[in-house]
């Protein structure tokens, strides 16, 4: 027999994927940044000084310096989010502030968050992606190499005390 409750959160799931669209910061999106990312980072970690600073003044850190904020939106709400800040190296940007609400975790939203991050570097004509994260999320490091990015050495100054590996990801515009 056919699993009912099975089926319809297949259906829900391709519905899912199929209707996210993707929103550029604006300022009066500013609170969903900081209201996913802290959400995010206290269930896993905790939230560094770092982490507050970029946070609270996203346009300073990441708008203002070059970089992009992206919002996945889904039935006018935003349910995702993640930003490629720019480092010192111009053709080099880091993906950070990578968060999915709650209730829409474990539907491949960050997949598609990704995937569009990457579409987007690409455009951007940048070379490298970069990323910091922690071994402990697994599905994230599991999606991270999926998608091609490769470990390299993390740093003794690592802006991230949180982060036990760094990856990064070549592109080819």
């Amino acid at each position: 027999t056919l699993d009912r409750s099975s089926a319809a959160s297949d259906v829900y799931k391709r519905q899912l994927l199929m209707k996210v669209n993707f929103k550029n910061y604006k300022p009066e999106y500013s609170t969903k940044f900081y209201d996913l990312n802290i959400e995010w980072l206290e269930k896993y970690f905790y939230v560094e000084d770092h982490d507050k600073e970029v946070l609270r003044n996203p346009e300073k850190y990441i708008i203002n310096q070059g970089g992009i904020i992206l919002f996945a939106e889904f039935k006018n709400h935003i349910i995702g989010t993640a930003a490629l800040m720019p480092t010192k190296n111009k053709h080099t940007y880091e993906l950070t502030k990578m968060a999915v609400n709650p209730n829409y975790r474990n539907k491949k939203i960050g997949q598609k968050i990704l995937l569009k991050i990457i579409s987007t570097a690409n455009k951007m004509k940048l070379k490298k992606i970069i990323l910091y994260s922690n071994r402990k999320l697994e599905n994230a490091i599991h999606l991270y190499l999926k998608y091609n990015f490769k470990e390299i050495n993390l740093e003794e100054n690592c802006p991230y005390d949180r982060a036990n590996i760094k990856m990064k990801l070549c592109l080819s515009y």
